[in-house]
């Protein structure tokens, strides 16, 4: 049976092999090998790949720079998933090659909005400067701070 990683419920194999794959997808796009016209000039950067429990598909999630064309570069990563594969194939040793998929990374949009939310005025408010110590610790009877007379 496989080592469960924390919450995730991806085995410690997924876990690596996600991550080759991440490092070989970002090195093929940070090289330029890819000839589709929409990603000659694109920066992206792939922040995960998640690969399912037989190994055979992988999902790719990427953040072009800027978060600019992000519909034509992820239709471009579509069309040149099978040349990816290939190179995949190539360069890291699995039984199968897993058939690549990609979509947008969101979590970092999703930092943004929490962000953006925590630091809002009404918000800001609630929170009480200088009380992030929770309350004073008390002696065994509760009578007053620890250590005290």
């Amino acid at each position: 049976m496989a080592r469960r990683e924390g919450s995730s419920g991806r085995s410690q194999r997924q876990l690596r092999v996600g991550e080759e794959l991440r490092h070989v997808l970002a090195e093929v796009l940070r090289r330029g090998d890819v000839r589709d016209p929409e990603l000659v000039d694109a920066t992206i950067t792939v922040t995960e790949v998640r690969v399912s429990p037989d190994l055979r598909n992988a999902t790719a999630f990427v953040v072009p720079l800027g978060g600019v064309r992000q519909a034509e570069i992820l239709a471009a990563l579509r069309r040149v998933a099978p040349y990816l594969r290939g190179v995949i194939g190539r360069a890291v040793a699995l039984q199968f090659t897993p058939t690549l998929g990609f979509e947008l990374d969101r979590s970092f949009d999703r930092a943004a909005q929490i962000e953006r939310l925590l630091h809002r005025p009404d918000v800001a408010a609630d929170l009480v400067p200088g009380d992030d110590d929770g309350p004073q610790a008390t002696d065994v009877e509760g009578t007053g701070p620890k250590g005290g007379a």
